[in-house]
């Protein structure tokens, strides 16, 4: 679907949700829901560009959306510069459909069977298919990229994928790795993750119109809060719950992926602790949780990854201030909020035993 046959309604003022103890991510994507619908809906007609022999892995692909995150990155960044535009529909669906592939991947080298509380592709159809779908996925990213009269949109696209790619390779040779330290562990996150919320941001800008600095600025916060929502998502694992994680809990270890919170309790602990929580994470198993969350909450491992988090959202915040106030900027804003009260829900929410 070529982003002149997109319809897209007109964005409204983008109104932050109040900043009070519960923000809410429905208050904040609600300005720009029209735009989502119709990223959706272009992405489901990117079933009919393949053959139909493959048509149903594909649109087993792309029905994984979650909250559409990066979708709403492009218009909040769009509406901040300039306007939406159809054009915007189809960079947003490119973004979507190269980070949906990049989950198919992840599913096959984590040997993950449920994702977003469904059975993944790989679960589905096995590994060798599935594969083969993320790489038809990548390559019809790229041709819905090269459509674009300017070639900066393709190769924008091309080289996030492949800072993302590269990022997931340097996580596959750390794993199992119990001396990864926080400065390799940040530069996987900015690669494999923040990049692509990078991407979104700075696609929405250009395609807005925004000048070399609103730009640059769009893509720090971008990589910004990408980081803090990897941060996050990695805190999840441990200190959520099944319900809000939608897999079970510890698949990280059990992919052998070491992320912030045990890395600090590595940093921090007795030679004995040490010793005992390495032993835990290299045979791992589900049963172990409740003893690797009190050595982590020992050695405030959950606090120190909050602390990162928050200061990630405030460095984002810091990227907008040369930004026009009003419309996107307000709902920029508001998702630093929101991410930054999801993480620190967390603690309480694991040490209460509540959903």
């Amino acid at each position: 679907m070529l982003a002149a046959e997109v319809k897209v309604a007109a964005l409204s003022t983008v109104a932050a949700p109040p900043c009070d103890s519960s923000p809410c991510w429905r208050g904040i994507v609600e300005p720009v829901e029209p735009f989502l619908r119709s990223v959706a809906a272009c992405l489901d007609e990117q079933v009919e560009a393949f053959e139909p022999e493959i048509a149903t892995y594909v649109r087993y692909a792309l029905g994984s959306q979650g909250k559409q995150l990066r979708p709403a990155l492009v218009a909040l960044s769009a509406a901040t510069t300039g306007g939406i535009t159809p054009d915007l529909v189809t960079a947003a669906a490119i973004v979507e459909m190269v980070h949906l592939a990049t989950l198919v991947h992840d599913d096959i080298t984590d040997e993950a069977r449920v994702r977003r509380r469904r059975p993944t592709l790989a679960a589905h159809w096995g590994n060798a298919c599935s594969v083969l779908v993320g790489d038809c996925l990548f390559a019809h990213a790229l041709t819905l990229a090269a459509s674009f009269p300017t070639p900066e949109v393709c190769q924008a696209v091309a080289q996030a994928t492949k800072i993302v790619c590269s990022g997931e390779i340097r996580q596959t040779q750390h794993r199992g790795d119990l001396d990864l330290d926080r400065t390799e562990y940040f530069q996987i996150v900015r690669m494999k993750t923040a990049e692509l919320f990078a991407l979104s941001c700075g696609l929405g800008a250009r395609l807005a119109g925004a000048s070399p600095r609103e730009r640059q600025a769009l893509r720090e916060y971008g990589l910004e809060l990408g980081a803090a929502y990897q941060v996050y998502d990695d805190c999840l694992d441990l200190f959520g719950s099944e319900t809000q994680a939608g897999k079970s809990l510890g698949t990280d270890l059990a992919g052998g992926k070491l992320t912030l919170p045990v890395i600090v309790a590595l940093e921090r602990a007795t030679s004995s602790d040490r010793a005992a929580l390495q032993a835990l994470v290299q045979d791992w198993e589900p049963r172990r949780l409740e003893r690797l969350l009190a050595m982590l909450e020992r050695y405030d491992a959950l606090s120190e990854s909050q602390q990162a988090v928050g200061e990630a959202c405030q460095a984002a915040r810091d990227a907008l201030a040369v930004l026009p106030t009003g419309q996107g900027r307000t709902g920029l804003v508001a998702a630093t909020v929101f991410l930054t009260h999801q993480t620190q829900g967390l603690g309480a929410t694991h040490w209460s035993n509540a959903d």
